[in-house]
């Protein structure tokens, strides 16, 4: 037995294994320390596909750059190595990368099995190359079922995961695998502080999260990438394409609604072709639905198809130059949401696969893209606009503050994670459906007796309106505003009204880029240096506009009444006192110091009658309401008013309507007073027409009516000959002010350029 026992121990192949291993532990203890001697971090980055290369190859070359600091591994696995796809593994070789591990892991179909099958044979491969590389952390970007496999993987083998672009929202099953990523992963690098929040409140350890930003961007954004840009146009498109006059497409099964995602695809084929314009075409990813779609696009012919180009692969830098250039981009790549905008292109996202994203403004959604004239309205609606770049997704410093991040990594602590649970507040976005259908806003009237608040849809019609007295201190008023605004926005939903935004018409001196009201009329007490727009934000959720009443009366004209479609006029309000809005080359006149258009306090005499604002001479002073009815009273203590069919009731207070009366029925002294009134209000509306020349005067308010033949009159005798023409009409708006806060949300808060 003994003897037998010996013989083993001697067998030459047990001796040579067993001296192998010996040899092996001592090459891992002795590479241990030299890395622990030199610092450096063995990071080993895998890539899946174009995608995720061009987002995890400015920190590869960044890595490779600091040969001090870091030990580079690339693992290539997925699409990457696939011929129909472009076999893009070559452009990593080509940046000068040395591949350590090539692994075919994606199962054909192109079904939701084969997916599955896929991440099975991942995990069965990776561990091996993993095991060899020992890498102390892994970079994985994203959400491809590849990218799980290596997550999970790595979590199960100790090695620590930096995960790039997690915390973000998007539709599809892509979601739950990038959220699913977040949680294997130890450290995190956000692109937007929204992702960062999403991150917080999954629980994960807020110092292990840094908010990045996008490493492509790094690309994007720097000031000489895009010269020369022509060539690669041409070169994908033909000789005869224009700048800014092509579609580029892009769109990719959505894995939890296959079928409906094809038949998106098919209407946006068909809507590109109607709308005739030279189209870049790439085919779709490797998800389950892609082959399919591909059949799509050979039945409708469009490989053949004189307008269009389809591709399989474009070189990123390539790509991103056709997409800055382009007319529009059209589908549901994640690069129309995030790298489009850094150019201000305009985008067009079908379907739900990019839902919950942060988008900028140049992103139209079609959720609901139901129908093929749907799509093509969004084409028309886009197509050739620019919009201002968007660095939602970053500023151009992501690399840095990510190679930043890897070197303070201490390895020597636990990978045990710690746990938190914040808020989030959800998203919010735009869909073409919200523009294609009413849209509604909240509009707010602080006058000096009442506070109103009405919802008022995108035609102008007053859905419902709520009308409470005016509170005489700043704390009672804000806190109405606040309740009856909420109110308001809780009954909208029932309403089916969708509150784009909130305006506000108060008296006084506002300005509007702040929201703040900077002084007030006596009307409003305890209403100077008052911030409206951020409590009511900040209670409701939406944005806010402040303007003052006169304003807003010419901006609900511009919209809703006379001055439609009209370049040049000018809206004067006669009522309790006299102001008005001016509107020159289509826009609102507000002056250096936001008191342009006062046109009450414009002055028509020297030495006139006191006025509100402490001066004289004011057309105020001559023809508001409050000036008539100081007439008026001056008449009856002088017994000058009575008159035969004149109705005076001792309990009933006087009013500018007496005077009017009276001069009706023939009595000369209110006659007189109305005279000169009528006379002040259209010496002053002269000289508005001498200073601007407007096309067109609109008289609103009470007194509008009765004013508006003296002010013809007087124009037609006293004005210089090229203005006496000047229209002077009277709103047909029964609310003006409200009408006018309104407007300022419908037209803002949908307005596409700025």
């Amino acid at each position: 037995m003994e003897k037998h026992r010996d013989s083993v121990c001697k067998n030459p192949h047990v001796l040579y294994y067993t001296k192998m291993q010996s040899r092996e532990k001592l090459k891992r203890e002795k590479m241990d320390v030299q890395n622990q001697c030199n610092k450096r971090l063995r990071v080993c980055v895998a890539t899946c596909n174009r995608a995720d290369y061009s987002k995890l190859a400015p920190i590869m070359f960044e890595i490779k750059a600091h040969p001090d600091d870091f030990d580079l591994d690339v693992v290539v696995l997925g699409s990457h190595l696939i011929d129909d796809y472009g076999n893009t593994f070559r452009m990593i070789e080509q940046d000068d990368f040395d591949i350590s591990s090539k692994l075919h892991t994606i199962v054909r179909g192109e079904d939701e099995a084969a997916m599955v099958e896929s991440v099975g044979l991942a995990l069965v491969k990776l561990p091996d190359v993993l095991q060899r590389l020992r890498p102390d952390i892994l970079i994985v970007h994203g959400d491809r079922f590849d990218a799980l496999a290596l997550a999970t993987s790595a979590a199960l083998m100790n090695i620590r995961i930096l995960h790039l672009e997690g915390g973000e929202v998007s539709g599809t099953i892509d979601d739950s695998i990038r959220h699913a990523i977040s949680k294997l992963a130890h450290f995190h690098a956000c692109c937007t502080r929204r992702a960062e929040q999403h991150l917080i409140s999954m629980c994960e350890d807020h110092s292990r999260i840094l908010l990045a930003g996008c490493p492509s961007y790094d690309k994007l954004l720097s000031p000489q990438y895009r010269e020369d840009y022509m060539g690669i146009i041409k070169s994908w498109l033909g000789d005869k394409v224009q700048d800014h006059d092509y579609v580029v497409a892009l769109q990719h099964p959505v894995t939890t609604d296959i079928q409906h995602s094809i038949k998106i695809y098919g209407l946006m084929l068909d809507a590109l072709v109607s709308f005739n314009k030279k189209t870049l075409i790439l085919f779709p990813n490797i998800d389950a639905g892609s082959k399919e779609m591909v059949r799509v696009m050979r039945k409708k012919g469009i490989e053949q198809h004189p307008n269009f180009r389809a591709v399989k692969h474009i070189p990123f830098e390539q790509f991103i130059q056709l997409v800055c250039h382009a007319g529009c981009m059209i589908g549901n790549s994640s690069c129309g949401v995030r790298e489009a905008g850094a150019f201000g292109t305009p985008v067009i996202n079908l379907g739900t696969r990019q839902t919950g994203r942060e988008t900028g403004e140049n992103v139209l959604h079609v959720r609901d893209a139901d129908t093929h004239n749907k799509i093509y309205h969004a084409l028309q609606l886009q197509f050739g606009k620019r919009y201002p770049c968007s660095k939602i997704y970053g500023d151009g410093n992501a690399v840095p503050r990510i190679l930043k991040f890897l070197r303070s990594i201490d390895l020597n602590e636990p990978l045990q994670k710690t746990f938190c649970f914040p808020p989030v507040k959800d998203c919010i976005s735009q869909d073409i459906d919200h523009i294609l259908e009413t849209q509604s806003a909240l509009a707010v009237d602080l006058g000096g007796t009442n506070l109103r608040v009405a919802i008022i849809c995108s035609r102008g019609t007053i859905v419902k309106k709520y009308t409470q007295p005016n509170p005489k201190t700043y704390e009672d008023r804000m806190q109405l505003i606040l309740k009856m605004c909420t109110n308001a926005t809780q009954d909208a939903v029932s309403l089916n009204c969708r509150v784009l935004g909130v305006g506000v018409s108060t008296g006084g001196r506002v300005n509007p880029q702040e929201g703040v009201v900077l002084d007030s009329t006596k009307l409003i007490q305890e209403w100077t240096s008052v911030d409206l727009r951020t409590p009511i934000s900040d209670a409701l959720h939406l944005p806010v506009w402040v303007d003052n009443d006169g304003n807003c009366a010419a901006l609900a004209e511009r919209k809703f009444g006379h001055g439609k479609g009209v370049e040049n006029f000018v809206t004067v309000i006669t009522g309790t006192g006299i102001g008005g809005g001016i509107i020159q080359h289509n826009e609102l006149v507000h002056g250096s110091t936001f008191c342009g258009a006062e046109l009450g306090h414009i002055m028509v005499s020297l030495e006139g009658p006191e006025c509100s604002c402490g001066s004289r001479g004011c057309i105020e002073a001559y023809a508001s309401g409050m000036a008539l009815q100081r007439e008026a009273k001056k008449l009856i203590d002088d017994e000058l008013l009575e008159m035969e069919g004149l109705d005076m009731k001792l309990s009933e207070p006087i009013t500018a309507a007496h005077l009017i009366s009276a001069a009706r029925l023939g009595n000369t002294k209110a006659e007189a007073a109305l005279n000169k009134a009528s006379t002040a209000l259209g010496i002053g509306i002269i000289n508005i027409l001498h200073t601007i020349n407007p096309s067109l005067v609109i008289l609103s308010g009470v007194l509008a009516s009765f004013y508006q033949d003296p002010v013809k009159r007087i124009i037609s005798s006293r004005a210089l000959l090229p203005a006496q023409s000047t229209k002077v009409v009277t709103s047909d708006l029964e609310e003006p002010a409200l009408l006018g806060a309104a407007s300022m949300v419908l037209d803002y808060a949908t307005r596409r350029i700025y």
